[in-house]
């Protein structure tokens, strides 16, 4: 079995049983931090990786998210799923075209999200969203790349546990191997959306403690995979933006005084160097 194989296999068996955590690195050193505390999995972040560019969620392009998730996956051990955003493109043909490029940069997982990116219409129509999906399942079947089929509502200001629900049996229906709706934060929401696509695995996002939730709460509530989206990387930007204001209107170092040690670092790298 192929070291891709391999990985693939290994993120499948994932989704059984239990609750994972998938955090979401940014860059090659956070990914491979993250490889080093243990996580069994890591996932990409469209929002940290386009921040890193000087951009907005969403303004990378295809080609740059390619190479973006290329180097992840090739930097680490563990399986990788990228956040493929709505698949940068609109027809199910293109989509699939797109996740096939996606699948030849050794990932084990990807998402497609139902988000148009328009302001006039921000969903796709639910039958469009799952003929995208059914085609992306088509043209990676036999690839073992897991697909996370996403309903963007609680994300666009479609705050309705219904549609959420409709279009995610739509999407599972439609061949997706995991169901997410980001944004959904309320217990009997995410009950409803387990018990909706069951027996097939849930995708939950949680990215701040306003919500209330630990990873034990998402286990009992049948979730099997917890992912944290932009958060990692939004922490690591309110150190930098504290340490560089204080800097900036007061003159002090004062923003420094939790950064991590230069030799910690540097330990930790040295031993990951072989992927360089």
């Amino acid at each position: 079995m192929s070291e891709v194989a391999e990985r693939r296999s290994t993120f499948q068996r994932l989704h059984e049983r239990g609750c994972f955590v998938l955090p979401n690195p940014w860059d090659v050193g956070s990914a491979k931090y993250l490889q080093h505390l243990g996580f069994s999995a890591i996932a990409t972040t469209s929002a940290g990786f386009a921040f890193s560019r000087g951009a907005a969620d969403g303004a990378v392009g295809l080609h740059a998210m390619l190479a973006h998730v290329r180097e992840i996956a090739e930097a680490v051990d563990v399986p990788v799923n990228a956040d493929f955003e709505n698949g940068y493109a609109d027809s199910p043909d293109e989509v699939a075209e797109n996740a096939r490029l996606c699948a030849e940069t050794g990932i084990a997982g990807l998402s497609i999200e139902d988000n148009s990116g328009r302001k006039d219409q921000p969903l796709y129509d639910v039958d469009l969203a799952a003929a995208r999906i059914r085609r992306v399942c088509e043209a990676l079947t036999g690839s073992g790349v897991v697909v996370t089929a996403r309903a963007e509502c609680f994300l666009v200001g479609v705050d309705d546990i219904e549609e959420v629900l409709r279009r995610l049996r739509a999407y599972a229906a439609a061949g997706a191997d995991c169901l997410y709706a980001p944004g959904v934060t309320e217990r009997e929401h995410i009950r409803a959306i387990v018990a909706a696509v069951a027996p097939k695995p849930v995708n939950l996002l949680i990215s701040g403690p306003t919500a209330g939730l630990t990873v034990a709460d998402a286990s009992e509530l049948g979730v099997r995979r917890v992912s944290v989206g932009g958060a990692l990387a939004r922490a690591a930007w309110g150190g930098f933006v504290r340490a560089a204001k204080q800097l900036a209107e007061q003159g002090t170092f004062d923003g420094f005084g939790d950064a991590t040690l230069h030799d910690a670092l540097q330990k930790m790298f040295r031993s990951a160097a072989r992927r360089l």
